[in-house]
């Protein structure tokens, strides 16, 4: 079934628009929730609660591309969970991704939409200018929150590789948004 099918199903509040999420999405969904959350039961509560959030906001939100409004809203809660769970100690790799995504990732207080769009161009347009390699290994490591250690058997290099191609995107990444006027 097409995306724009499912999304109209969740329009019509018809309880199919679920099961075909889930035929159709839930094993990409399910990798984004385990690569942060390591369990599968939690990994199933995410997609569990990240259908239940598709419910929630389809109408009003009518999104173009279903894949990439399923799998930020995985993301989000699988990163709150992970959060909520691991709130007094640090002892995960996600919370290592985290810190190394805080070197670059602006502070969203006071953001208003516009900035947001902003901000989305200039990510976007960031992205789309790195090497097919790097770009694979960025979004993997900050995005999808692959470890480095999958990355590199994945796509056949050395964990060492990785880190400092990680170093270097995240430097560059850090001057792209200062030249655009975002600020870390």
């Amino acid at each position: 079934m097409e995306d724009k099918q499912i999304v109209a199903l969740y329009w019509e509040r018809s309880e199919n628009a679920i099961a075909e999420t889930e035929k159709k999405y839930g094993r990409y969904c399910r990798y984004i929730a385990y690569n942060i959350l390591y369990s599968d039961q939690d990994a199933e509560e995410c997609v569990n609660d990240t259908y239940q959030k598709a419910w929630e906001t389809m109408p009003p939100k009518q999104p173009e591309l279903l894949s990439a409004y399923l799998g930020k809203l995985t993301r989000s809660l699988a990163i709150n969970r992970f959060r909520y769970d691991h709130a007094v100690k640090r002892t995960s790799g996600m919370e290592v991704i985290l810190d190394e995504a805080a070197e670059f990732i602006p502070d969203p207080t006071g953001v208003d939409a516009l900035d947001e769009i902003h901000l989305r161009d200039v990510i976007n347009s960031f992205v789309a200018s790195l090497t097919r390699e790097v770009r694979i290994v960025f979004v993997r490591r900050y995005w999808y929150m692959s470890s480095i250690k999958d990355i590199a058997a994945d796509l056949g290099m050395t964990e060492s590789k990785v880190k400092i191609m990680l170093m270097r995107t995240r430097k560059k990444f850090k001057e792209h948004l200062e030249r655009e006027g975002i600020f870390v």
